[in-house]
């Protein structure tokens, strides 16, 4: 373990490693297929880069966010750590050149997006590979139980086959009982495998439900009585740009943020916020993954979630800095009565299936028998437009043509625009003896950025005009033009989701939707907004017993600093004042019901006949054979 916090100081100029990490990468160390549940912002990245740092080899990384997987790239590649990706968006040659790379080229993390795993050239390169640790990031995925089950994560059994002494690590924030045996099983661990649990419990963390009409005035009262940086979770776009609309009238500094805006929008207003240039940011729950900013003091929820997972991930973003944070949940009958109408949306009909699969080959223009590995990108407004599709039916239905192996779907993805000669040296001399105009432009290219012979690299149009003294449109008509005379390989830059096709498009008429598969995967769905629903009307469970023991952690302590527990704690307070006022009167000698209330009306009437009731239970009143109450000393 001294090489490893060498390993640790060295690269992330930590001194000493978190609760269960030491014990985590000791278990891969020792060869030991481990499963590490930690909360979020519990390290677990470092679980994995640490002892893939030790061991010689390169580590392959699954997971199913590429802005996360991004961000991880970018930060291992500040401490000097080579690591690279594939995913979504990339082209063949692209990809061909990673998996090179991954080859022969000393890196020591290739990250993969799950939609990859069952590529025929991913199986023949990691045969080639030396690899020393596979590492299964947001591993409740595998689960069909899980909260965000993806059939693609099943074929990692396929990728262990490969390399069957190398150790699988796989990592959640949360899971059940029932999703962590299942990954254990769907990962083909070993009967040495090891399982590394922390607590969920956050004890710095008051969770509060409110049920009310007016959200936005508990909003306001929140933020009113509570300082510092927040997070408003919203379900939809465009009540984002409201809520922080309504804030900023009301002098609360916000922003808001949602998948549908711009790389460069959502960039800065993150920076603004990470920065504390505004105070609160409203989003949808497209914002978060990744983020861990140690300030915020309260996380809202002003609609309810679809599940307790999402739930404690979310507002397990206050508080990072150990001291004390506030999760408030608003909730209402409107609330209550969305249930069944997400359901009857997340799962439309096979027919409404098929039409959105049929609907989205069309839109693409992608021919019956072609597509399969291919990725495009997929602006969602246009095409349920064009197609007069019902917008949450649609995303519905792509959701189960993806848990089909059909499609894969994937977030925003910004990819740079990137640029690589496709012609030899000789050929790009010749052209620019031929066109002298272009010979001052492709010598300013070859000036300031390097490898565009060996690699694709990124640039941005803007700054490549401002070194040229020409215009946006004049670089992009220059590229267009050096592409189409079979120079370059131009990719400009996009910014929207994409699809991937797992199999070639099939025909509507050979669509096999299986009905049971959607029921059963309907079903968990179900149990989960029930999980969910449970939370937000207990009106007598500590709070964070309640999301405790959804995670199987039964003999928990109450929190005593939830709405319950507070709730609770005022009741007994009532109740031992009113216990005092019964006693002190009765000691007068015995009396009636009604003469005691008749002394005790400062207290409600339903209340002291409550406690009358109870102290009898507890015997310490007696009653008398004509009904008379009397103090037992």
């Amino acid at each position: 373990m001294h090489n490893l916090k060498g390993i640790l100081a060295q690269h992330w100029q930590y001194s000493e490693f978190r609760p269960l990490q030491e014990e985590i990468m000791q278990s891969v160390l020792n060869g030991h297929d481990t499963l590490a549940i930690l909360p979020t912002g519990g390290g677990k990245s470092l679980c994995y880069q640490v002892p893939a740092m030790y061991m010689p080899g390169i580590c392959i990384v699954v997971t199913p966010l590429i802005a996360l997987m991004k961000d991880q790239i970018a930060n291992l590649k500040k401490r000097g750590i080579r690591a690279l990706a594939i995913h979504a968006g990339m082209t063949r040659e692209e990809i061909d050149m990673a998996f090179d790379n991954a080859v022969y080229g000393n890196f020591k993390f290739l990250y993969l997006s799950p939609e990859r795993l069952s590529s025929e050239i991913l199986l023949a390169r990691i045969a080639k590979m030396k690899v020393n640790l596979l590492a299964v990031d947001e591993a409740h995925c595998i689960s069909q139980w899980g909260y965000d089950f993806r059939p693609a994560y099943l074929n990692i059994a396929d990728i262990r086959e490969l390399i069957p002494d190398v150790p699988i690590m796989a990592l959640t924030a949360s899971a059940t009982p029932k999703v962590k045996e299942d990954i254990q099983v769907r990962l083909n661990f070993s009967k040495h495998a090891a399982v590394f649990q922390a607590s969920f419990a956050r004890p710095n963390i008051s969770f509060v439900v409110r049920r009310t009409d007016d959200k936005m005035g508990k909003v306001m009262q929140a933020l009113n009585a509570v300082a510092g940086t927040a997070i408003i979770y919203v379900r939809t776009r465009r009540k984002t740009q409201e809520v922080a609309d309504l804030l900023g009238r009301k002098g609360i500094s916000s922003t808001f943020y949602h998948a549908g805006l711009s790389h460069e929008l959502r960039n800065r207003r993150q920076e603004d916020w990470l920065n504390n240039k505004v105070r609160v940011m409203v989003c949808t729950n497209a914002f978060g993954m990744g983020i861990d900013k140690p300030d915020v003091r309260t996380v809202i929820h002003m609609d309810l979630p679809e599940n307790v997972e999402s739930y404690y991930q979310e507002a397990g973003r206050g508080g990072r800095d150990g001291k004390h944070a506030f999760a408030l949940m608003l909730f209402n009958q409107y609330n209550e009565d969305e249930i069944n109408y997400r359901l009857e949306n997340n799962f439309p009909s096979p027919e409404e299936i098929t039409n959105v699969y049929n609907a989205l080959g069309n839109y693409l223009q992608l021919a019956v028998g072609a597509g399969e590995g291919e990725s495009f990108l997929l602006d969602t407004t246009p095409f349920i437009k064009n197609f007069n599709l019902d917008a949450p039916k649609t995303f519905g239905a792509l959701k189960i043509l993806e848990q089909h192996g059909l499609i894969s779907l994937t977030e925003a993805i910004f990819m740079p625009s990137r640029l690589k000669f496709v012609c030899s040296k000789e050929d790009l001399y010749k052209f620019q003896i031929a066109n002298k105009k272009f010979d001052p432009f492709i010598k300013l290219l070859l000036r300031t950025y390097s490898g565009l012979f060996e690699d694709y690299t990124p640039f941005k149009e803007i700054e490549l005009a401002k070194k040229a003294g020409l215009t946006v449109k004049d670089i992009q008509n220059y590229l267009s033009f050096f592409k189409k005379a079979g120079l370059i390989e131009y990719l400009p830059q996009t910014d929207q989701p994409q699809v991937t096709y797992l199999k070639a498009r099939e025909s509507a008429k050979y669509l096999k939707i299986d009905k049971r598969f959607v029921l059963e995967r309907k079903t968990v769905f179900e149990e989960q907004l029930k999980a969910i629903l449970g939370y937000a009307l207990n009106d007598n469970k500590c709070r964070s017993q309640y999301i405790l023991s959804y995670f199987g952690e039964l003999d928990s302590e109450r929190c005593e600093h939830c709405d319950i527990c507070k709730e609770g704690a005022k009741s007994e307070d009532a109740e031992a004042g009113i216990f005092a006022a019964i006693e002190a009167t009765l000691k007068t000698g015995p009396q009636s019901s009604l003469d005691t209330l008749s002394r005790l009306t400062q207290y409600n009437e339903e209340s002291v006949l409550k406690a009358i009731r109870k102290l009898i239970e507890l015997g310490r009143i007696s009653l008398t054979d004509d009904n008379r109450l009397t103090w037992l000393e």
